[in-house]
């Protein structure tokens, strides 16, 4: 008899090539996969929910892997693997006993990101690899007045990285948002899914709008074009959370 397992997981993907298992380079894919083959004394692969890529970060990445015999102890079962997770940023933060049709990417209805960015002068030191540091002071009005034409089912391909697998770029933006609290300006996103590089993609754009480079007539012409080549450079990898997967 198979047992799947849901592990919901966090880490800094600074260090690393991103989550999925490359020839040449650390990843959390591989590494976690380790410490699981350690702790069960079997060959294990995991499944996630988002392959994100390097630098990336996560607060709630989701992914599953099956085993041939039942979990008798969840608590010291969690603290083993993090045992074997010690040397890197990584903690496995609960596991949970899922059904055999149980699929962490196919079965999300929803993922959350949430990009950080520091809008301040001097340079980071406590969240220096975990926020995009923008000197210029950004307009959130213009931002959060631009931002709500990314809600709803639209043709993403201007944000879509040339390297995107993915069959259409069409998604659905269920939910967009520009929040802050002092200097720290969060942009959230949800929708059921992304292509490779979306997020970054818009907030990128939102900066642009944000710095009074682009109009909100701008933005909105770039949107529509479905031109990758007028896209505001791409935010960097460090200021990007997977924050939650929704079932």
């Amino acid at each position: 008899m198979k047992y799947n397992y849901q592990l919901i997981i966090e880490y800094l993907g600074t260090s690393f090539a991103g989550w999925q298992i490359q020839k040449n380079g650390k990843t959390i894919q591989g590494v976690i996969q380790i410490a699981l083959s350690k702790t069960f004394k079997s060959k294990i692969k995991v499944i996630a929910a988002g392959r994100t890529d390097a630098g990336v970060h996560a607060l709630g990445q989701s992914a599953n892997f099956f085993l041939n015999n039942k979990i008798k102890n969840i608590p010291k079962t969690i603290s083993t693997i993090n045992f074997f997770l010690k040397n890197y940023p990584i903690s496995i933060i609960n596991l949970k006993k899922r059904n055999v049709k149980f699929h962490s990417r196919h079965s999300a209805k929803k993922r959350l990101y949430e990009y950080v960015i520091i809008n301040r002068h001097p340079k980071l030191a406590i969240e220096n690899d975990k926020a995009w540091l923008v000197k210029k002071k950004l307009n959130l009005v213009l931002m959060q007045k631009a931002i709500k034409f990314l809600t709803g089912t639209h043709d993403f391909s201007t944000y879509r990285s040339s390297s995107c697998g993915a069959k259409s770029p069409i998604k659905n933006i269920i939910q967009a948002k520009v929040s802050k609290s002092n200097n720290k300006i969060i942009i959230r996103f949800l929708s059921k899914s992304f292509l490779q590089q979306q997020v970054r993609s818009m907030v990128g754009c939102l900066k642009f709008v944000g710095e009074e480079k682009w109009n909100i007539k701008k933005f909105k012409t770039v949107l529509k074009s479905k031109k990758r080549s007028l896209c505001a450079p791409p935010a960097p990898a460090e200021g990007l959370f997977l924050k939650r997967v929704f079932y």
